[in-house]
């Protein structure tokens, strides 16, 4: 990781529907006063500007993009005067992502006609096999259809079908469904499943399959890379239906795999706190850097800027990281752009497990995930309610800080345990939480230029995300000040 450390180095230079209306709010406080002039607008563009600029090509993990961004956030820190907070006296705190695929040599086959795996049809999970058998269609796969077709050693052909239960959203469900099916098939002995995806399927197939072909990534030897499925399974697009379904034709895979590692970085910096006594303890502010990358183009663009997702994070740490350089707390103030959130939290997870600032002394961390779209007076707090609060003290403050800053309608909506997008594990606020620190999450939630190259700087509502960055403030700076940390939950225990 030295020659990572050295090129970031260099790249671094000059670097050496259920929401609720609040009661009335609290009279303005000095702390509220000295964060609206230390927290303003004009900065927190400029920085989103830059960081979501055609420039840094997407930010993906893993790659020049990402660590040029990295640097970029490093010298911000630099220039605003916060201390390093990575390794070895340095902003960086690097990390290795493992990478699995198919290998661009794999090929498949139906019926003699030629797919480009990931392309033309999507492998679900990268796997080495070699497959050359017929290919039966059993209609949706239902008892009565299974019931009359001898499926053993054989490539099995579906459609796509079934209602979606409460609590999931229609793509965990499709997930769940391809996942769950093809162990059913193969256990009735087929030797791949072949899925003709509906209309429904179709909005995901066009949305999310370009991210088929970057495979599987997570921590070296992670979780995320073991899981597979028992034999290939194919996800076609809705308009294969009228060929995929046609008799007498043989499935031919073969399936390569292979694995890569590349360097990500954790970008960490730190105002020292105060209070000889309590300057230890830390709170820490966090969000993520990197976005998708290039892609396929959409509508003439291949660039997934990530505007809101997650350049507004960014730049709302660095305008709470100025405004407490320009008033420290009691408490010292970390802040953590965390790499390749995008590949599975992997930064967080690296950086929960391996601080740089020692085992247990960070007190609360306040995680910034897309905070600037949707409707002006309304945002979500993940982690304000059970199972997902773990604090109901840091909640409460959290609350109160609402109330003396930009008093949104909070959509609890979001953060109960049966939403169907299940938002409170998708960002940087979960490592944190499964260790028991209290840990919430500001966010203004999904929009439909969600990982689309339409996530851009002109979108964003500057305002607005001005108003969350000094709502996350007001919570950090009461957290810092306090005489005792954010009381625990005893009995926290999350859902999964």
């Amino acid at each position: 990781m030295k020659s990572s450390l050295y090129l970031l180095a260099t790249l671094a230079l000059p670097l050496a529907a259920h929401a609720q209306r609040q009661p009335a709010p609290a009279k303005a406080t000095p702390a509220t006063t000295d964060a609206r002039a230390a927290i303003r607008e004009s900065d927190i563009k400029k920085d989103l500007y830059a960081l979501a600029a055609d420039h840094y090509r997407g930010r993906e993990a893993g790659t020049l993009d990402e660590l040029r961004a990295s640097a970029w956030l490093a010298e911000q820190a630099r220039a605003i005067g916060a201390q390093p907070a990575g390794d070895d006296g340095t902003y960086f705190q690097f990390f290795e992502i493992q990478r699995l695929r198919l290998t661009t040599s794999s090929q498949l086959s139906i019926g003699g006609r030629k797919l480009v795996p990931n392309h033309d049809a999507i492998v679900f999970a990268p796997l080495t096999a070699s497959v050359n058998v017929p290919l039966v269609w059993v209609g949706t796969g239902t008892a009565a259809e299974l019931a009359k077709a001898d499926v053993k050693g054989k490539a099995v052909a579906l459609q796509f079908s079934g209602e979606v239960p409460a609590g999931l959203s229609f793509r965990r469900f499709l997930v769940a469904t391809l996942r769950d099916r093809t162990a059913e098939l193969a256990k009735a002995g087929a030797v791949a499943v072949v899925f003709v995806g509906d209309a429904r399927a179709q909005a995901v197939y066009e949305h999310w399959g370009h991210t088929y072909e970057r495979g599987r990534y997570d921590l070296p030897g992670g979780p995320n890379l073991k899981i597979t499925a028992p034999v290939p399974t194919i996800w076609l697009p809705a308009s294969a239906l009228s060929w995929a379904q046609q008799p007498g034709q043989q499935l031919v895979a073969d399936l390569r795999t292979e694995t890569f590692k590349y360097p990500s970085v954790n970008v960490l910096a730190k105002i020292p706190g105060t209070d000889a006594q309590l300057k230890s303890q830390y709170v820490l502010f966090g969000t993520h850097q990197d976005h998708d990358g290039v892609r396929e183009a959409v509508a003439g663009d291949s660039i997934y800027n990530g505007a809101d997702d997650n350049a507004t994070g960014c730049s709302a740490v660095l305008a709470i990281m100025r405004a407490f350089r320009q008033k420290p707390g009691r408490r010292s103030a970390l802040f953590a752009f965390q790499g390749a959130e995008e590949r599975g939290l992997l930064g967080s997870r690296y950086y929960s497990a391996h601080p740089t600032v020692g085992e247990g002394n960070i007190v609360a961390v306040l995680n910034a995930e897309m905070m600037g779209r949707n409707a002006p007076d309304s945002a979500s707090l993940l982690g304000r309610q059970r199972p997902h609060r773990n604090s109901l003290d840091l909640v409460t403050t959290a609350l109160a800080a609402n109330q003396r800053g930009p008093q949104f309608k909070l959509d609890t909506l979001w953060d109960r345990p049966d939403h169907p997008e299940g938002w409170f594990f998708r960002s940087d606020n979960l490592p944190y939480a499964r260790l028991g620190i209290p840990a919430l999450s500001y966010t203004t939630v999904l929009h439909p230029d969600y990982h689309t190259p339409r996530d851009e700087r002109q979108r964003i509502d500057y305002p607005k995300l001005t108003k969350m960055t000094l709502w996350m403030y007001l919570t950090g700076w009461a957290v810092a000040n306090r005489p005792a940390p954010p009381a625990r939950d005893k009995d926290f225990k999350l859902e999964r």
